[in-house]
């Protein structure tokens, strides 16, 4: 028989069989009416479950979208260095490849959650029914039934279709699994799958809870615990507490008894799993440095101002797009910047008492949670944030976050339970109060090069209240301002020699008002003229308003204007620091001083790359579009323009630096005279005084600090910029010696130097400047043709040059008429010989 005749006598039987069953149904169709009625039933079942499918599945996501998803990621800070310093995240997410799973913690979670991951094609009927008949059985219950879904319909659910509880989510979750399926290769799934699960203590993916649960990457994990990462999708917030250990363990030991008989592990390595404890970590935070915490959170201000904080607000979000941040913080000054001013704050405090608590919380609540939520904490020695939880007479106790509470000693007499405060432990057990001091500050370090801010503190601690009075803050700057006043003057034909008048100076202000009277700090007498040197070293504010009146307000507020210090009215009180500005605009203004007057916008941040590694914005918009050329195009090299603004005169800006050095040498801020490095600087100290200030620093470095009170009140009679805010400066420098130059900013290339003296601004021909702090000639600054004359007169000069000369010729002619007749006289002789002094 041929193959042919064969399939024919299939084809036959198969239509003999339609027909038998053809007929079979129409004969009971005809005869039962309980058949047909079962019929018509199953019938409108098959066309509603058709229809169903269509209404549900049409608007559901496409999932194709599975081929490009990005997951919401944090953003990453690095500092200068490009080392990782902070992270800005509400759920804490790694993302890695497929082969970088351990096939180890892959089985781990199939075998908890679809054995036949690999064979099924989106949808496991068989646990699907068992899901049925539980979602059944529990109806009316309250509880919830077993989900029965692969991890493909898990994939659809967490990134396309949402958590709700119900039989329409299910059946949208079976739709995409198939239509996934048909996208995705099971790689790419699993990918998908292990980066995205929620595992609990704010982790999505395994890498993250591998960080979170025990502090390791997915690939040093051991089988036990990737055993109990692959329960956690089932509860994750409660496999992961201490009150539900055995709990956790029984679903483990399952897990790996589920891995051996999938034969992907050997009873041997299950058994000795199971043996282990869990051990998880406590709960904690990533762990930067808190030392930056200004620093970061100035940068997070300005991403968020930038690029949104949420997904919706872009694709480069700050909390969902990924962002890789390169700063300028430089972790070395930083730290010492922090200890710096913790240091001044803590010397000004000292002796003066408990200020209060911190915070308040309800003890009629549950105050370990309380106090959890408040965010609240301190990284100064071994000071610790805690709550007041019990005061009777003198006795107390304190609790922490972990829950646990000590006695505590020292107890001021308004101490009350509901306080939280910082304390520190006297022994093992006993905890005494400590105070964070009430009195504040902020200090700013700049590369005056380039406009990089190196170091930021606002405050004592960052975790105790996010205000960053180094940006925040706007304080009166007092006699730091001054450099300003003296530059305007410089500008309007003025020396450093020049002699001003230290003495009264009044000014009339209209009928209301009446007359307003300037004094020196302290109610100083006035010392008659003085050199402008001498004015600046000393700080004299009649000094200062006379440059100022003299150089014209108007002028003075443009300046003040330019250098970005602020935008005030032309009244002579804002040359004496009476106007608000922040202590980071004061430091970028003296930037400009110590880069001759050229004077870079302010930075935080270097540049920002997306997660894909492609720079979105940066802080440095020059582009040089020929450095990249393929081939040498024969002309010279490119470079590229030169960055910032020309705000002052460079010899006005040098002049005002020589002057300021002299500041450190002998005048207000001789203090930082020990550093025995060519620093310059301004103290300030304004009326009360509320505020005390030292602004300064170096050809690379400069540095500013002011401390007062949140709310300004009187510090106290004693404080004054130069020893307040100096020293803090002053040991800043010494922490960090090695980064500040050891020689002074260079001078202009038209900038003369003349030896003059000090006091009376006079230039001396026959001395030469000491070594000594306080010599008598010393070397100052000029620019063309402004150094003092060799005569106060020119033309008191000319006339004895040309009386002298007379004279000489009336002799020689004289003498030549009695020997030899008339004979010429050399009219240069006397400048060659260097003129009549």
């Amino acid at each position: 028989m041929t193959v042919g005749s064969h399939f024919q006598t299939y084809l036959d039987r198969a239509r003999g069989d339609l027909a038998f069953a053809r007929g079979h149904l129409a004969s009971r169709w005809r005869e039962s009416r309980v058949f047909r009625w079962l019929l018509s039933l199953f019938a409108l079942g098959v066309a509603f479950m058709i229809a169903a499918y269509y209404a549900i599945g049409a608007g559901l996501p496409s999932a194709d979208r599975l081929l490009t998803y990005q997951p919401p990621l944090p953003t990453m800070v690095r500092g200068i260095d490009g080392e990782i310093v902070n992270s800005y995240a509400r759920e804490r997410r790694v993302q890695l490849r497929y082969v970088d799973f351990p096939v180890q913690m892959q089985n781990a979670f199939l075998s908890a959650e679809d054995k036949t991951f690999w064979t099924h094609g989106g949808v496991d009927f068989g646990g699907l029914a068992g899901a049925v008949v539980d979602y059944v059985s529990k109806i009316g219950s309250g509880q919830r039934a077993k989900g029965g879904s692969t991890i493909t319909q898990q994939v659809a659910k967490n990134i396309l279709v949402g958590d709700e509880y119900s039989i329409t989510r299910k059946l949208k979750e079976m739709i995409l699994a198939r239509r996934i399926e048909g996208v995705l290769t099971k790689q790419q799934i699993l990918e998908l799958y292990l980066n995205e699960i929620p595992l609990g203590r704010q982790s999505f993916g395994v890498q993250a809870a591998a960080r979170a649960y025990f502090d390791k990457d997915v690939k040093d994990l051991e089988l036990h615990e990737s055993a109990f990462l692959a329960i956690l999708p089932k509860a994750p917030e409660r496999y992961g507490r201490a009150r539900y250990k055995d709990l956790a363990i029984a679903r483990r030991n399952y897990v790996l008894d589920q891995m051996v008989k999938n034969d992907w592990a050997t009873r041997e390595e299950a058994e000795a799993a199971k043996a282990k404890p869990l051990g998880l970590v406590p709960r904690r935070s990533a762990n930067y440095d808190p030392a930056g915490g200004y620093f970061v959170e100035e940068v997070r201000r300005r991403l968020l101002d930038r690029f949104g904080e949420k997904a919706e607000d872009g694709p480069n979000s700050v909390y969902a797009g990924g962002l890789w941040v390169r700063t300028s913080m430089d972790m070395e000054l930083q730290k010492a910047a922090r200890a710096a001013l913790r240091a001044g704050l803590l010397r000004y405090h000292s002796g003066k008492g408990w200020t209060g608590p911190i915070a308040k919380i309800n003890m009629d609540e549950n105050w370990q949670t309380q106090l959890i939520v408040s965010n609240l904490a301190v990284d100064y020695e071994d000071w610790q944030v805690g709550v007041v939880t019990q005061r009777s007479g003198n006795s107390a106790k304190i609790g922490f976050a972990d829950g646990e509470e000590h006695p505590l000693s020292n107890l001021p007499d308004s101490l009350k339970a509901g306080d939280v405060i910082v304390a520190a432990p006297k022994n093992k057990s006993e905890w005494v109060v400590r105070t964070v001091p009430q009195v504040s500050g902020g200090l700013v370090v700049e590369n005056p090069r380039t406009g990089r801010v190196l170091a930021m503190q606002g405050g004592f601690d960052s975790r105790l209240g996010s205000f960053n009075r180094a940006t925040q803050a706007e304080r009166q700057p007092g006699s730091t301002i001054k450099p300003f006043v003296y530059a305007t003057g410089l500008d309007q034909g003025m020396t450093p020699a020049t002699l001003v008048e230290d003495g009264p100076f009044c000014v009339w202000q209209g009928a209301g008002l009446g007359e307003k009277c300037f004094r020196n700090f302290g109610n100083q007498r006035g010392a008659g003229q003085q050199t402008m040197r001498w004015g600046l070293e000393q700080s004299r504010n009649l000094m200062t308003i006379h440059i100022a009146n003299d150089a014209g307000m108007e002028n003075v507020t443009n300046t003040f204007r330019r250098v970005g210090i602020g935008d005030y009215d032309n009244y002579l009180s804002f040359a004496l620091g009476a106007g608000d500005t922040t202590v980071a605009k004061m430091v970028n203004a003296y930037s400009a001083l110590a880069n001759l007057g050229r004077q870079y916008d302010q930075s935080v941040i270097d540049y920002v790359q997306d997660r894909n590694g492609k720079v979105i914005w940066r802080a440095d918009k020059r582009r040089c579009n020929t450095c990249s050329a393929p081939q040498w195009d024969g002309k010279g090299m490119p470079r590229l323009t030169p960055a910032g603004k020309q705000v002052l005169d460079a010899g006005t800006a040098y002049q005002v630096v020589h002057m300021l050095e002299g500041v450190v040498t002998r005048g207000t801020a001789v203090r930082l005279r020990s550093l025995e490095l060519p620093i310059f600087g301004k103290t300030g100290t304004t009326s009360g005084p509320t505020n005390a200030w030292f602004v300064g620093g170096s050809s690379d470095l400069v540095a500013g600090v002011y401390i007062g009170f949140d709310q300004p009140r009187n510090l106290g009679g004693w404080v004054q910029g130069g020893n307040t805010a100096g020293p803090i400066i002053k040991q800043l420098i010494e922490e960090t010696k090695a980064r500040w130059p050891t020689t002074p900013v260079r001078a202009p290339a038209d900038i003369r130097m003349v030896r003059i003296d000090r006091r009376s601004g006079k230039r001396v021909f026959d001395g030469w400047p000491s070594d000594e702090w306080t010599p008598a000639t010393i070397w100052e600054a000029f620019k063309p043709d402004t150094e003092p004359r060799r005569s106060l007169d020119r033309q008191t000069l000319e006339e004895k040059r040309m009386a002298a000369i007379a004279a000489l010729r009336a002799a020689s002619e004289e003498r030549v008429t009695r020997t030899e007749g008339p004979r010429r006289i050399d009219d240069t002789f006397l400048e060659d010989q260097g003129g009549i002094y």
